[in-house]
C-alpha cells in the first residue's frame, strides 16, 4: 500500500531567531498597533522559516501575521522573503466560492443574458450516432422531424419530471386538493407528447392559474371543464299567521258570526216566537 509521507525540514537556527526582523517587516506593511506577540515558527524549507504574529485589527479577529524569512547557503544574513495576513483556526472566513452557474436559480436569466450549458452535461445526450467512417457525414436522429444536435438524456428527464411534480402544479398543493377532479379528465388539458405524455400536459384555459404551463396529470384547480355548482334548495319558514289557507262553507248557508245568526239567537233567549 503506498502512503504519503510529508517531508519535515530541519529548523535554521539563524532563521528561527530572526523573531525582530520579521516582527519589522509585518509592521512595515500593517497599520500602527496591529501587530502582536509572536505566536511560533514553522519550517517550510530548508533554511526557510515562518514565523506568526497575532493580528490586533477587530475586523481580522483570528487572523495572524506570516513572515517567511530565508538564508541562503553559506549566507549569515537573514533576508525576508513574504509578508501576507493569514486566517488561523478561530478566524471569521468568507463562504466557499462557487461558480456562477451553480449559484443560478429559476428565474435569475434576463432579456439578453446567455447561459451556456458544458459539453458534459448529463441532462442532455447526442442526438446523433457516429457511424464510424470519419469521412462520412454523422447520423442525426430526427424526434418528430426535429434535428438537434443534443436531446434531453434520461437524466434529465427525470429530473424535470420531479421538479414539476413536486412543484406548484404538481398534486401536493393546496389548489389541487381543493379541485372538483384531476387535470387528465379535463377538456383544456392537453397532453405533452414523446414518453412525458402519460404524467404532464399543458394547460390552455386562459382562467386557470396555471394557463401556458406544464400541469401534472393528478394536478387540479376550479377551472375544470366539468365543474358545475351544484344548486342549493330554500327551505321557507312555517308561517306565524296561516292566511293563505280557506275553509269550506256550504252554498247559501250564512256564516259563523253573521247577523243573522245573531239575530235568531237574541229572539229565542227573550222567548219571543
Amino acid at each position: 500500500m503506498n502512503r504519503t509521507r510529508s517531508r519535515t525540514f530541519a529548523v535554521d537556527q539563524a532563521c528561527a531567531a530572526a523573531v525582530e526582523p520579521a516582527r519589522a517587516a509585518a509592521e512595515a506593511i500593517a497599520r500602527p498597533g496591529e501587530v502582536g506577540e509572536h505566536l511560533g515558527f514553522e519550517a517550510e524549507g530548508e533554511r526557510v522559516v515562518t514565523h506568526f504574529f497575532a493580528c490586533l485589527d477587530r475586523a481580522y479577529r483570528g487572523w495572524r501575521w506570516a513572515v517567511t524569512v530565508a538564508r541562503a547557503s553559506r549566507a549569515r544574513n537573514v533576508t525576508i522573503s513574504e509578508t501576507v495576513l493569514l486566517p488561523g483556526g478561530e478566524a471569521l472566513l468568507p463562504p466557499a466560492w462557487v461558480p456562477w452557474s451553480e449559484r443560478l436559480l429559476p428565474g435569475d436569466l434576463g432579456v439578453g443574458d446567455l447561459l451556456p450549458t458544458s459539453d458534459d452535461d448529463d441532462r442532455l445526450a447526442p442526438g446523433y450516432t457516429a457511424t464510424g467512417d470519419d469521412d462520412s457525414d454523422q447520423q442525426m436522429i430526427f424526434e418528430y422531424g426535429l434535428g438537434r444536435a443534443r436531446v434531453l438524456s434520461a437524466i434529465g428527464r427525470d429530473r424535470a419530471v420531479h421538479r414539476w411534480h413536486a412543484g406548484d402544479s404538481g398534486p401536493h398543493t393546496p389548489l389541487a386538493h381543493a379541485a372538483p377532479a384531476q387535470c387528465s379528465t379535463c377538456g383544456f388539458y392537453w397532453p405533452l407528447a414523446g414518453a412525458l405524455r402519460l404524467g404532464f400536459g399543458v394547460c390552455a384555459n386562459e382562467y386557470a392559474p396555471d394557463d401556458g404551463k406544464v400541469v401534472a396529470a393528478d394536478h387540479g384547480c376550479g377551472a375544470h371543464s366539468e365543474a358545475t355548482v351544484a344548486a342549493t334548495g330554500v327551505e321557507h319558514a312555517v308561517p306565524i299567521l296561516d292566511d293563505l289557507g280557506y275553509d269550506l262553507m256550504e252554498e247559501g248557508a250564512p256564516a259563523a258570526g253573521s247577523v243573522e245568526d245573531t239575530e235568531e239567537e237574541d229572539t229565542e233567549s227573550l222567548g219571543h216566537s
